[in-house]
């Protein structure tokens, strides 16, 4: 881990924290939610020993990366964080057309709206959870999952500023974070108002103390609210992608997800995935590969095998 190199990039108004390792073809990750560049770490070890130059920003927001307007949920848009790593990648690899990128959680929801937007900038896709979803003309995300879910759903729960920081703040952060990575019920997530997360986990085997403890310093030192405000501009990101209502994303991809993960077992998103709705937009999807007996933070828990699978990917292009 001493080897990554550390470096602050000043762009769009922030100072963006990014970790890298090796020389090669670019492979940019994109965390998620509650996590920082150093979820990634195992693979930022292996990637750049196999010859390509990995980079892992912590997003706005997040971690060391400063100068985001936390409490202003209208600066988190999907707009704002494809902006962010358009604007990274012109200055840390000005001549290079495409590069390589590997998503996670609201990393991957990103990743799908960077190849949406500027598939001339992505060479191909490795996306882990979070499938591409085509827009509801019908209903916004937050209303639907509020349709499905009831108000205690975790999404429902987040809307509100100050409301989710301050059951957070009760908690602590240590144990927030414990139970979130901990988490591994395949299905709905739910936070009921003033019950917190009904008891305390036990820390996950694939997280050390030491893991952990990083986790804690850096959102004791920020807080959750930039982390929550990606949920809270989910309204807008509605609004603001009207006009890509049935557009494709036409990147090389390969979408690897645990088996465990409520994000595979929200209402039809196995039908979607599985019989074809997936491949219609997503017209470039090479591969789909669900691991067995894992939850959400894949990239985290079975390192190795995802190492593995990015780089039998990534390898072909």
């Amino acid at each position: 881990m001493e080897k990554i190199e550390h470096k602050i990039i000043p762009v769009n108004g922030q100072n963006i924290h990014v970790a890298e390792l090796g020389q090669g073809p670019l492979v940019l990750f994109l965390h998620g939610f509650p996590e920082l560049w150093y979820s990634w770490r195992h693979q930022i070890l292996y990637l750049a020993a196999q010859g390509y130059r990995a980079v892992a920003p912590d997003l706005r927001g997040y971690g060391e990366t400063t100068g985001a307007p936390v409490e202003d949920p209208s600066k988190f848009t999907i707009l704002h964080m494809v902006g962010d790593l358009i604007a990274l990648l012109d200055v840390i690899e000005p001549d290079t057309d495409k590069v390589f990128v590997v998503g996670h959680d609201w990393g991957a929801s990103i990743a799908w709206h960077l190849c949406l937007y500027r598939p001339d900038k992505v060479k191909a896709l490795v996306n882990l959870g979070v499938a591409f979803f085509p827009r509801s003309p019908e209903m916004n995300p937050v209303d639907m999952f509020r349709s499905l879910y009831g108000d205690d759903h975790y999404i429902c729960r987040f809307q509100e500023p100050g409301d989710i920081e301050a059951e957070f703040a009760q908690i602590g952060t240590k144990e927030v974070l414990k139970n979130f990575f901990a988490f591994r019920t395949p299905g709905p997530y739910y936070f009921p108002k003033g019950k917190g997360f009904g008891g305390s986990a036990d820390k996950p085997t694939w997280l050390s103390e030491d893991n952990l403890e990083y986790y804690t310093k850096k959102f004791e030192q920020t807080g959750f609210s930039g982390g929550v405000n990606y949920y809270r501009a989910f309204g807008r990101n509605w609004e603001l992608n009207a006009p890509w209502l049935g557009a494709q994303v036409k990147v090389p991809t390969k979408y690897i997800v645990g088996e465990l993960d409520p994000t595979y077992h929200i209402a039809g998103a196995k039908e979607f995935i599985h019989k074809g709705g997936f491949q219609k937009y997503v017209p470039l999807l090479k591969e789909v590969v669900v691991i067995e007996g894992a939850a959400h933070f894949i990239n985290q828990e079975r390192p190795a095998e995802i190492n593995q699978h990015i780089y039998d990917f990534l390898k072909q292009f």
